[in-house]
């Protein structure tokens, strides 16, 4: 049977009359001129594989893989070896051969695609949801790749995850972890501002640029990566876009090589996400769609542990309800745990976490509340205008040490941690699991 065959560019398309008349290892349907006509016909189904000539477009990780999900192996014709690193999925071969090893190039593409798929079906199997029994216990991991990631998000309205992200790292920091602090939110990055950081250059946009090239590694996003210091530990940060509208650059593929490279480059990894996970805006796209919040569910589905924030007040509560409605069907497998910040008797009434508790178990979800984080606005702005986490400018301050208590890192005194405690045993108030290892 004859492979269906798109061609992008004249120098694919100059391989036409030669693979023609072959007649039938392959079958070239279309010749394109541009990109979104290439994108578009793929997602037509019109056809099994692309030819792509060198110099008609920039091969990214996210194009293979937009191809790829329409089902689409993809060829890259090169002048000579390929430059730099190469792409994942991506059959290449020199501009030079003959149409016939064109054509068995295509074909090889082809089955490696469809072997590809077949395991990946195999694996697939019936869902399977979080276990709600406590993990054995385990050690910190010493080998590469065994990092883990913990997601900070909540709803809408501000409800404090970009404080709790940068205090839960620090906290994590300052216990002795090596511990990355990324900022993926697409609507309000303020890590960097956060910390007094004057980064101009977006880190967590350059890392992903280097990512959707080809390869990624450890040494590179060490290069990206901002240090900084901690109560005697340093801390490394991924600063976040510097405008809302350059959400583009954080392209979902990319950042998951990224988040996989911090696995074997850190103990643990703290993403401070943005809020929405809508993911329809593909519907008005005819071809390669941007995904603004593909990047929050791309974090969501990645991390190990999702951490929950929500406002304890009368506009809060409800909209962390309907947020985690929303956030398993947008990422079933997500084990949120449910955190309140800024609990303050002015806002709930007398006992506001009793009076929380009893609302939670009245109107809320199944999903139990892990941690209450009062309100200390002095605390707060303390260590946001001196550029720095808590743990610097109010060690003593009530929710410092109710986010060292949230991160695993009991102090005493306001200072220092329980002796033979390990720093990557995060664990909850009021729940007694840790973070899944």
């Amino acid at each position: 049977m004859s492979i269906p065959v798109i061609t992008l560019g004249p120098v694919a398309s100059a391989y036409v009359p030669g693979l023609e008349r072959l007649r039938g290892p392959v079958t070239v349907v279309r010749r394109c001129e541009d990109l979104p006509e290439l994108v578009a016909a793929c997602q037509t189904g019109l056809a099994r594989a692309a030819i792509l000539g060198p110099g008609t477009t920039d091969l990214t990780a996210s194009l293979v893989d937009r191809l790829r999900s329409v089902g689409v192996a993809v060829i890259a014709l090169t002048d000579g070896a390929p430059a730099g690193e190469t792409l994942e999925g991506l059959e290449y071969v020199a501009s030079t051969v003959e149409p016939a090893v064109l054509a068995e190039a295509v074909s090889r593409a082809v089955d490696r695609f469809d072997d590809d798929a077949a395991r990946s079906r195999a694996g697939a199997g019936p869902l399977q949801l979080p276990v709600a029994a406590a993990p054995p216990p385990v050690e910190v991991p010493d080998g590469p790749g065994d990092g883990r990631i913990m997601a900070v998000w909540g709803p809408s309205g501000s409800p404090g995850r970009t404080t709790v992200a940068i205090n839960l790292a620090a906290e994590l920091a300052a216990a002795g972890s090596s511990v990355l602090l990324i900022d993926a939110d697409t609507y309000g990055a303020s890590i960097g501002a956060s910390l007094g950081l004057l980064d101009e250059s977006a880190g967590l946009a350059q890392a992903c640029r280097i990512a959707d090239q080809g390869g990624f590694s450890t040494r590179a996003l060490g290069r990206v990566a901002v240090s900084v210091a901690i109560k005697g530990g340093r801390l490394r940060v991924l600063t976040g876009i510097t405008r809302p509208d350059r959400w583009p650059e954080l392209r979902p593929v990319a950042l998951g090589r990224v988040l996989d490279a911090a696995r074997s480059f850190v103990d643990v990894t703290v993403v401070d996400c943005g809020f929405c996970l809508e993911a329809d805006e593909e519907l008005s796209f005819d071809t390669l769609a941007p995904r603004r919040n593909g990047a929050t569910l791309r974090c969501l589905e990645a991390a190990d542990a999702v951490i929950a924030v929500g406002g304890a007040d009368t506009i809060g509560v409800p909209r962390l309800v309907k947020a985690l409605a929303e956030l398993a069907d947008a990422v079933p497998t997500a084990a949120p745990r449910v955190v309140f910040n800024r609990v303050r008797a002015a806002a709930v009434g007398h006992t506001p976490e009793a009076q929380l508790r009893e609302a939670w178990e009245r109107f809320g979800p199944s999903t139990p509340i892990s941690a209450f984080l009062p309100a200390d606005p002095a605390a707060a702005d303390r260590a946001l205008l001196a550029g720095t986490a808590l743990l610097e400018t109010a060690p003593g301050s009530s929710l410092r040490l109710a986010i060292a208590e949230l991160a695993g890192v009991p102090v005493r005194g306001g200072r220092g941690r329980a002796p033979g405690r390990r720093l990557g045993d995060v664990r909850f108030s009021g729940n007694t699991d840790r973070l899944p290892r």
